[in-house]
């Protein structure tokens, strides 16, 4: 992942969503449950294909220890992240 849009990044956490910001607007958030379920994710289309939704997705994971399950139903663009995530496995 490119970090230089990180550096100069907030990640907010609240009960069950994470949000990164930069100054300007938000990059990116993910909203989930205790259990690694990921209920929504979204990445502004300005930041997507900088692995800004793997990050997310990281983070969810390093915060629940579990394994992370999508909830259904998954659209299109949740369709192609999940391929990518297991193209990278």
């Amino acid at each position: 992942m490119n970090d230089e849009y990180l550096k100069d990044c907030i990640l907010e956490k609240t009960d069950g969503v994470f949000t990164l910001k930069n100054l300007n607007t938000t990059l990116g958030f993910v909203r989930f449950n205790e259990n690694g379920e990921i209920e929504y994710i979204f990445v502004n289309p300005i930041f997507r294909k900088k692995g800004l939704a793997k990050k997310l997705i990281k983070l969810v994971k390093d915060k629940t220890q579990k394994e992370i399950v999508f909830q259904k139903p998954i659209s299109p663009l949740g369709e192609k992240l999940l391929k990518s995530l297991s193209d990278e496995a």
